[in-house]
């Protein structure tokens, strides 16, 4: 029986009361297998005893028989009468007898059977039985029936007076002895009596001792330990166990205050840390604060920065614009003037990118979705591009999937997209090199569109590509070692950073495959169509938001030192 059924036969009741019924039904099912063998034991004795005495008897039975029969003198058959009644055993009771010879045919009423019985066990000797006994609950009697069997003597006898046919070992007939059972069935419920008494007495006083041990042993022990954690949950850490038994209960109760004192000194551990945790908090609090109030004091400067620099710059731009215009400059003022529009160009786009990066980490680029044309829209960026990449004498090619259908998107994201990818492709291509742009439908999936731009310029080492997408970051040449005091491009880092916020931003995501010193192909992965679901859009905004570095001011005085660091290095150059 397994441990579950003796659990659901116990119910949740408390270790006391358990190890009771234990013990006591295991003591009650030994008690009562060995008095019952005992009694079973005691009863097979005395049938035992029975079939002995009887056996003992079937001698001295078939000597007074032979005597009656052989003497005919009536004053001497009493004499024999008087002399068996005289040596009968007074411990065998009032036993009876009778002899029923073999073949009752031939035989008087006094040596046949006279019942039932008595034929089938004469059958049954004939048949090669020795003895029967059984005990008769009709009569209450023990019957018993043994064989004779002619000995030597047995035959000359027999052959001169009755049975002139007898051979030796042939049966002459049987004996029946009858034993009353009343005395015997006495004594077998005075000992069943005795024994019940006896099994009572011992499972007492069982149960009384193993109601002490388990009581003084093994309970009291566990009450204590009971008591003393309920005293130490309730705060009073300076109680202790004090178990004196000498066995495991006592090892117990040393590991139980070993662990108690080490919960104590964990405590006073964890509450030092908890005081210098809510330290740190504070710190913290204070600390993101003051972020706070920086970043505040960031949008403030790109606010600034927004009205302050491109206003001044689009004047430059527009007044560069007429100069370039005049017919009166001469070659090295149309030269200066060319040099002034580059220059406005390149740090609007600059302070552009700053302010897209920044609009978009705080959430408020807004999409404008319409139907458009990847076709279109490609080979107006391309046209755009081609007198950028003749200065360099790169070859720009597109190519554009014809079983791309109208896209749902913004066409203003994905063409500063494509903007910001073929800038820096020709940018990092080398003279006499490559860009190509491509536009396919997505081979896993049917609803998406891969946007690639592959070059064969300066390509990007391994271990820059997991760090190409971070902000103000820029590729090195050859013979260049990564130092942000000196940098061999324009630029202010922020493209590849714009492209992966972007991307996001329109459910779609950026991939990098690059060969250092080969070439570099990005891909941009987006949605045919666009949905306008306002729960996604701001799940994508938040995480566009949180999983940023945002740009701190940090970041503006490092860009601000690199730029300072180019216009010195410039400054050095001839104009």
């Amino acid at each position: 029986m397994s441990y579950r059924v003796f659990k659901k036969l116990l119910g949740e009741t408390n270790l006391e009361r358990k190890c009771r019924f234990l013990f006591g039904g295991g003591l009650m099912v030994l008690i009562t297998a060995s008095f019952s063998l005992n009694t079973w034991m005691n009863n097979q004795v005395l049938d035992e005893q029975n079939v002995t005495s009887a056996r003992l008897l079937v001698a001295p039975i078939i000597l007074e028989k032979h005597w009656k029969w052989s003497e005919n003198n009536k004053e001497y058959r009493e004499l024999i009468e008087k002399i068996a009644q005289s040596v009968k055993s007074k411990d065998l009771g009032n036993y009876s007898w009778s002899v029923f010879k073999a073949n009752p045919s031939n035989a008087d009423s006094k040596e046949r059977p006279i019942d039932s019985a008595g034929y089938e066990a004469l059958e049954r000797i004939k048949q090669g039985e020795t003895e029967i006994f059984y005990q008769d609950e009709t009569e209450g009697k023990f019957q018993y029936y043994s064989a004779i069997h002619a000995t030597e003597s047995c035959v000359s006898c027999h052959r001169l007076h009755d049975d002139p046919d007898l051979e030796l070992g042939g049966l002459i007939g049987i004996v029946n002895i009858r034993f009353p059972s009343q005395k015997v069935e006495q004594a077998q419920n005075w000992n069943r009596a005795i024994n019940v008494a006896s099994a009572l007495i011992t499972a007492v006083l069982a149960m009384l001792a193993a109601y002490a041990i388990v009581r003084y042993v093994i309970v009291k022990p566990v009450l204590h330990l009971k008591d003393v954690s309920d005293e130490i949950a309730h705060g009073n850490l300076d109680l202790r166990a004090d178990i004196r038994t000498g066995d495991e209960f006592e090892e117990l109760s040393y590991a139980f205050n070993r662990m108690l004192r080490h919960l104590v000194t964990v405590q006073e551990e964890l509450r030092t840390v908890n005081t210098d945790l809510d330290t740190k908090v504070d710190e913290l609090a204070q600390v993101n604060l003051r972020l706070y109030e920086m970043n505040k004091l960031k949008d403030e400067f790109l606010a600034t920065m927004s009205h302050e620099l491109r206003t001044p710059l689009n004047s430059i731009l527009g007044f560069s614009d007429l100069l370039a215009n005049s017919k009166d400059l001469a070659e090295k003022q149309k030269r200066y003037v060319a040099n002034i529009q580059m220059s406005g160009k390149n740090l609007l786009a600059q302070i552009n990118d700053v302010l897209d990066l920044a609009k978009i980490e705080s959430g408020k680029m807004e999409l404008q979705l319409s139907e458009i044309s990847i076709a279109d829209l490609i080979e107006r960026r391309v046209g755009t591009m081609l007198p950028l990449a003749d200065k360099k004498n790169i070859e720009l090619t597109s190519e554009i999937d014809p079983q791309i259908p109208i896209l749902f998107q913004d066409s203003v994201k994905i063409q500063q997209i494509l903007n910001n990818l073929l800038s820096n492709a020709i940018k990092f291509t080398p003279e006499g090199g490559r860009v190509h742009v491509s536009a396919t439908l997505c081979k896993d999936n049917a609803d998406m569109m891969d946007l690639l731009v592959r070059d064969n310029g300066i390509g990007i080492p391994l271990d820059e590509q997991e760090h190409i997408f971070e902000k103000f970051r820029q590729g090195k040449s050859n013979s260049e070692t990564r130092d942000a005091m000196s940098r061999s491009y324009e630029g202010t880092g922020l493209g590849l950073s714009i492209i992966r916020e972007l991307s996001k931003l329109l459910n779609g995501e950026v991939f990098l495959e690059s060969e250092f010193g080969r070439g570099s192909q990005f891909t941009v992965r987006l949605p045919v169509r666009m949905s306008v679901d306002a729960d996604n859009l701001l799940s994508d905004l938040n995480d566009t938001a949180v999983g940023m570095n945002r740009i701190k001011s940090s970041d503006l005085v490092e860009y601000a030192q690199e730029k300072l660091a180019e216009n010195k290095h410039s400054e050095t150059r001839t104009p």
